[in-house]
């Protein structure tokens, strides 16, 4: 058995209490096509917008071929190596059998797979609790632009 070297310290209470509020909404993302498009401000602007405080927010990509990722916010040289790596699991000109939209058509599908379509962030005292280097990103899988739709849902008090 592997025993861990680490060391986990106490829970720090935040916030507790019944959920008061729920707020709902959608927003576009409008992308110049194969790339990340960080939309955190959007996502925060809703949250401020919603009232709530301490909760939930969850965020939601309606498509089967672009997905939501947290990621660092600071370097772009990030963004471009992640590209190359998704490019490198799910290239392009493999063979595949699905391409009814045309050669970028079932990579899109294999990179939004082992990706994320929802992503769940937590509030604290009305902001996102999102690290110091870390935005909400929308990953455009497709050749060319797109508007995607997102869907947000707060929860909480």
């Amino acid at each position: 058995m592997r025993q861990a070297h680490g060391r986990v310290g106490p829970v720090e209470a935040l916030a507790s209490g019944p959920v008061e509020r729920h707020a709902s909404g959608r927003l576009t993302v409008a992308t110049p096509g194969p790339g990340f498009t960080d939309f955190t401000a959007a996502v925060a602007a809703f949250v401020r917008g919603s009232g709530v405080r301490d909760g939930l927010v969850t965020v939601f990509c309606r498509h089967t071929s672009a997905s939501l990722t947290i990621q660092e916010n600071a370097d772009p040289d990030v963004q471009t190596d992640l590209m190359t790596a998704l490019d490198g699991f799910a290239p392009r000109q493999a063979g595949y059998v699905h391409g009814a939209e045309g050669p970028d058509d079932m990579p899109a599908h294999i990179r939004a797979l082992i990706t994320d379509s929802a992503l769940t962030i937590p509030l604290v005292g009305g902001q996102l609790a999102l690290g110091t280097w870390q935005g909400i990103y929308l990953i455009e899988h497709r050749d060319r632009p797109h508007r995607r739709e997102i869907v947000l849902s707060v929860l909480g008090a």
